[in-house]
């Protein structure tokens, strides 16, 4: 995800230091206990962190801790300012509902245009993480520092190392200003990166790996790359698009909201639990809690636009409580058309039928929409442009059975459907196909 950048007058008197908290920050510490591994603890007492990334929009705080989270991430200090429920600041909010937050310290990215070797830059840059530190590190409620977000290359097997030589600047900086609250770096994780990541950076205190199809070994990965310092799972849930069977014309197969569920279970008691590693783990933020445009508009989010939760959702509920809550999402079986994965001709009359599970006494309704393919795909979470929509196609809706109408303009499309339960639970699925004449 990418940071907005600062207002130009909160930047302002971030460098000036004029708004600095008088307040009492918690205490941290990274305590190493031998073959028991790493540990977190706040204001004394063990803290493993089940945490969540992008919970940004009012209402998803609350969300986050009802389901039993505890820590929630941001990528930059400007979502602390955010306006949320009551219009209460982020940071503030969060504070009132018990959850610890680790502000992200944007670093910008090569591929963005930002030039390593560019020394007035670097400075500028430097200036800013600190007046970020210098303004939060008393606020009670911050548990450690985000230093980035995979600005060493998300596509790079062993990343850029003047990023790596910058990181560890910058993460002596924050520790000059504040001794008091671990430092984190987040990368896109690739085993390869570590040999950099250790030998560029000794002043890390935590590695933080974004890893999806592959984050349930994270632990045993790093330990194999000789890394023996804690590490968080920054962001992990559904496989990614990069990690799915696609159609003879490469598009991606997107599994439904039950079979990511299954997926964030699966990982999260794989790394925190029982993998080789675990000892390492400190915890992991789940993601996307929230929604987002990216290769689709259901693919990594956990809640719909309305606030309506997806199965990912019961399934951190169950793994951070031990209890699946009380209401739970719909299930979607199967989603089957001859359409599904094929190509058809313009102006095709098409069917597509959903398997449902249907608890006695449960009353959905269904929305079904085919939408244009993502033209321009972003890169490590970079914003894309929303596809159109073609609801003029659908001819029969709020049914398990839809009947729709191939576009006329050949290219690739998606039929979507989502399923409400009138009870704040959803569930969504999808499949591509292709108009050609």
């Amino acid at each position: 995800m990418k940071r907005s950048d600062f207002a130009p007058v909160l930047l302002a008197l971030l460098l000036a230091g004029a708004l600095a908290h008088a307040q009492t920050p918690a205490k941290v510490e990274l305590q190493q206990a031998g073959a028991a591994g790493w540990r977190l603890r706040v204001n004394g007492a063990d803290f493993v962190i089940h945490g969540a990334g992008g919970a940004v929009a009012p209402g998803l705080l609350e969300k986050l801790k009802e389901a039993g989270g505890n820590c929630v991430r941001t990528w930059s200090v400007d979502t602390l300012e955010a306006k949320v429920t009551g219009g209460a600041r982020f940071l503030e909010r969060a504070q009132q509902l018990g959850l610890m937050v680790v502000p992200g310290l944007w670093i910008e990215h090569e591929r963005h245009g930002f030039n390593y070797a560019d020394a007035a830059k670097l400075q500028a840059q430097r200036e800013q993480v600190v007046a970020a530190v210098r303004r939060y590190k008393n606020h009670p409620a911050v548990l450690a520092w985000g230093l980035g977000n995979e600005m060493e290359g998300p596509t790079s097997p062993a990343g850029s190392v003047p990023v790596f030589q910058e990181i560890e600047e910058l993460a002596k900086l924050i520790k000059q200003e504040d001794p008091a609250h671990p430092v984190m770096s987040v990368i896109a994780f690739n085993a390869a990166k570590i040999e950099n990541v250790k030998r560029c950076c000794p002043s890390l205190d935590i590695l933080g790996v974004n890893s999806y199809g592959g984050a349930a070994g994270a632990g045993e990965a790093l330990k194999r790359a000789g890394w023996t310092k804690p590490f968080v799972v920054t962001e992990f849930g559904v496989r990614g698009p990069w990690e799915v069977p696609v159609t003879a014309w490469g598009a991606p197969l997107e599994p439904t909201s039950h079979e990511k569920a299954r997926t964030f279970y699966a990982t999260q008691r794989l790394v925190t639990e029982l993998n080789e590693g675990k000892e390492q783990c400190l915890g992991t933020f789940a993601f996307l809690w929230g929604w987002k445009q990216e290769r689709t508009a259901t693919w990594f989010g956990m809640f719909l636009p309305t606030l309506e939760k997806l199965s990912p959702v019961d399934a951190m509920t169950k793994a951070w409580t031990g209890q699946w809550p009380a209401h739970r999402c719909p299930e979607i079986r199967s989603l089957t058309s001859a359409a599904a994965g094929k190509v058809v001709k313009p102006g095709q009359p098409l069917t597509a039928n959903l398997d449902m599970d249907q608890p006695a006494g449960s009353v959905f309704t269904y929305q079904w929409l085919v939408v244009a393919e993502s033209a321009a795909p972003g890169v490590g979470g970079d914003a894309e442009a929303v596809p159109p929509a073609f609801p003029e196609l659908v001819t029969q809706d709020n049914s398990t059975h839809c009947i729709f109408t191939s576009p006329a303009a050949a290219g690739h499309y998606r039929l979507f459907v989502t399923v409400h339960d009138g009870k704040g639970g959803a569930a969504t699925a999808n499949f591509p196909f292709r108009v050609a004449p």
